[in-house]
């Protein structure tokens, strides 16, 4: 069976989904990029079971992944991707994640150098499986957000999820 058989078998599975933003200043008045990510995920009939804004502190973002992977089939984070010296997103996760899905940063950089050239080389965007729950991190700029929700997080969601739990 191929990707077409499989996108199809898939196509109606519900996924439920929590959302992280991960800053040392946003609030929930002014956290547009996760509203982006819940909006397209509920717009494409994925529950959001939580949402949560965490400091970029590696054991609060890793304490949110390990409750959030207990009741959701995927955590979505934005934020901390960059190389400054607060950005630990990727250090975190990389620390939690048992199957590293490294397509998706690729992918990403890719798509996201068609956009803004060289300075996707910054982005430190990744993704992998944790405790049987898909993981996706992207920076935090709505764009960065949009463009990961739109070509590549929300077209595969379902399909992601039903090659994660099939066997």
């Amino acid at each position: 069976m191929g990707y077409t058989e499989h996108k199809a078998l898939s196509k109606d599975q519900p996924i439920t989904c929590a959302v992280v933003t991960v800053s040392d200043t946003r609030t929930e008045d002014d956290d547009k990029s996760g509203a982006l990510m819940v909006q397209r995920l509920k717009d494409n009939g994925h529950p959001v079971n939580g949402y949560l804004i965490v400091p970029d502190d590696a054991l609060q973002i890793q304490e949110a992944v390990t409750t959030f992977a207990k009741t959701v089939d995927v955590i979505l984070l934005n934020g901390g991707t960059g190389i400054t010296r607060r950005d630990g997103t990727f250090e975190a996760l990389s620390a939690l994640i048992e199957k590293p899905m490294p397509g998706f940063g690729e992918l990403f950089r890719m798509l996201s150098f068609e956009e803004i050239g060289g300075a996707a080389m910054l982005s430190r965007a990744s993704a992998g499986v944790y405790r049987n729950t898909i993981v996706f991190s992207t920076p935090g700029s709505t764009a960065a957000v949009r463009l990961a929700m739109d070509r590549l997080i929300v077209p595969e969601l379902r399909h992601l999820v039903w090659e994660l739990v099939r066997q």
